[in-house]
């Protein structure tokens, strides 16, 4: 069964100890301000707000002192320079990120420490730093759900496999894997809603590369296989639900009449494949794969032969009257 959650805020401590090593960053101040909260999944630059201009300050955003607020700074008076600062530290920012390397002078750092304000250096270059952690942020908020089946890399189509327990879902992946797919997630699969346009999925850490077979216990996939047939994520393209047969009322022998799979407030194409004896479900799943990309490149085969199928049948009607 899915589980869906989705966070608002996340503390400047989590922050730091996710991105800190991508981001380049260390901390120069104290953990003081680690327990205050994120709560925009963005990045924001204060010179309007340093100059005294407070209207519409986003002050639950993480602030960045770029190349341009530091040299503002530097041509005000010492006097002056603290009371901006110490007006910016009022407002309950959740912390502060200084790029290029920079840091603060000792009294305005001082004043941030005085205030329960972190404060953190970047190597990074502003725009870099503000691209890098905004990608970041927007992963930490979106929307997730976890799914019970497993993820594979098809041809470059992202497919979830789902299905009840013992139906056969592993040893598709490992017919898949042979053919050349890559797995992303097995048994578990978190799946993210990023800016409301596509899902993405990936595995939880601990079981990354790892998968269970029944009689065989758990394999690493990576070292068995090769390190190409894992992925870390993948954009979800497709869902496939393996059903018994005799579950599957009727099976879609034509696809006109295409299924969508709702998740996270989007619509995944979605094919139902009745399980047998004999069936060799990944080779069924490898074509519902390339049949998905050729859709995706604007051919639908169904569509395409049944207006094939009308004409037919029109020029023949004609050609009796």
């Amino acid at each position: 069964m899915a589980k869906n959650s989705q966070i608002n805020a996340i503390s400047v401590g989590d922050f730091y100890e996710r991105h800190g090593y991508e981001l380049r960053m260390r901390l120069v101040g104290s953990k003081c301000g680690f327990d205050r909260q994120i709560s925009e999944p963005t990045i924001n630059r204060p010179g309007l707000a340093l100059s005294g201009f407070f209207t519409y300050f986003a002050l639950h955003r993480v602030q960045v002192f770029g190349k341009a607020e530091r040299s503002y700074l530097k041509h005000l008076s010492e006097e002056n320079m603290r009371r901006r600062f110490t007006e910016l530290c009022r407002r309950h920012i959740p912390c502060i990120v200084i790029s290029r390397g920079e840091s603060l002078p000792p009294s305005l750092l001082k004043i941030a420490n005085d205030a329960g304000i972190s404060v953190f250096q970047t190597a990074l270059v502003t725009m870099n730093f503000i691209n890098a952690a905004t990608v970041r942020l927007e992963w930490d908020f979106a929307p997730s759900q976890t799914e019970h089946g497993c993820m594979v890399d098809v041809n470059g189509i992202g497919i979830l496999i789902r299905g009840e327990s013992g139906a056969g879902k592993s040893e598709i992946v490992l017919s898949l894997l042979r053919r050349g797919a890559s797995l992303v997630a097995d048994d578990m699969v978190r799946l993210r809603n990023i800016e409301g346009r596509e899902i993405v999925g990936t595995a939880p850490e601990l079981g990354r590369t790892h998968m269970e077979v029944r009689g065989l216990g758990i394999i690493n996939v990576a070292a068995l296989f090769g390190i190409g047939t894992f992925r870390t994520e993948k954009r979800l393209d497709l869902v496939v639900t393996l059903l018994p047969a005799e579950k599957l009322e009727e099976a879609d022998r034509f696809g006109l009449d295409p299924k969508t799979y709702p998740m996270l407030g989007l619509k995944i194409p979605h094919v139902e494949l009745p399980v047998a004896a004999g069936r060799d479900m990944a080779q069924l799943i490898e074509v519902a794969a390339l049949d998905q990309k050729l859709k995706a490149l604007g051919h639908n085969s169904a569509v395409e032969f049944n207006k094939k199928l009308l004409k037919m049948m029109r020029d023949r009607r004609k050609s009796v009257v």
